[in-house]
């Protein structure tokens, strides 16, 4: 047994021995904004991410093309947009290290934080997220909820392995007070309104090799179930969330910033 073992199980040996339920936590969603979208769009913007929304009636992926003109390096994780570096031939992270910009599709968002969700399955490598120089992501308006409260009711943190929040660009500012983009991360974050396609289209996107790919994480209560997941918000604000632990749940403050997560 390992000393991570020995010390869940000493915490489940010696929980109280009381039966009291939790206290009902509100989801604070009595305010939520006449529009998702523009409500996220503002957040967006406030934490250094751009909005790149087409005119009515115009490809929206059209916007995402005209950038990837210039770029040497672009690896996709999803089939909308194409890219120069398939991740089938990506057998380690570090072979990201090269990337331009990556293209993926984000799980859903919050409108309160300016906040995307990316999973394994959005990323198919993790780095994918952290060692692109830039980060373009297609967001259905459809999958964006009121606030962090309703973010962890959603599926992907009970069904996926990996799960993260991406709020701007990669951002530090703790040395002399000099704010810096892409010291950690992407430098920027680029979010794009546009529908899902057909449901034909949506598959978890995963290497062949993505076995051979290490993905390591901080890991929460939920790796008492067997899994790792990462919360990285990539900014510097605290959220009050309520958060499954080892005891059944509790309310807690997450100040997690932008890190490189393999």
């Amino acid at each position: 047994m390992s000393s991570r073992d020995d010390i869940l199980s000493a915490v489940r040996a010696n929980l109280p021995k009381l039966d009291r339920p939790l206290p009902w936590v509100p989801m604070f969603d009595d305010s939520a904004p006449v529009s998702l979208l523009a409500a996220f769009r503002e957040s967006l913007i406030d934490m250094g991410g751009d909005f790149l929304d087409a005119p009515p009636g115009e490809d929206p992926l059209q916007l995402i093309r005209q950038r990837l003109a210039d770029a040497k390096v672009v690896c996709s994780a999803t089939p909308e947009v194409p890219g120069n570096r398939p991740l089938a031939d990506v057998h380690a992270p570090q072979d990201l290290a090269d990337v331009d910009i990556g293209v993926v599709r984000a799980a859903f968002a919050v409108a309160e934080t300016g906040s995307i969700c990316l999973t394994d399955g959005n990323l198919g490598v993790n780095a994918l997220g952290y060692l692109s120089q830039h980060l373009i992501a297609l967001l259905d308006p459809a999958d964006i909820v009121v606030n962090l409260h309703h973010a962890y009711q959603r599926p992907e943190f009970r069904q996926g392995s990996y799960a993260t929040f991406h709020t701007g660009p990669s951002a530090t500012a703790d040395i002399e007070g000099v704010l810096i983009h892409g010291a950690q991360g992407v430098r920027s974050l680029t979010v794009v309104p546009a529908p899902r396609p057909p449901s034909r289209w949506i598959s978890p996107l995963v290497p062949t090799s993505a076995a051979a790919v290490p993905r390591t994480g901080a890991s929460t209560g939920a790796a008492a179930r067997g899994r790792c997941m990462t919360w990285c918000v990539q900014s510097h604000r605290h959220f009050p969330v309520r958060l499954p632990t080892l005891t059944g749940g509790d309310f807690r403050y997450w100040r997690v910033n932008s890190t490189r997560t393999l």
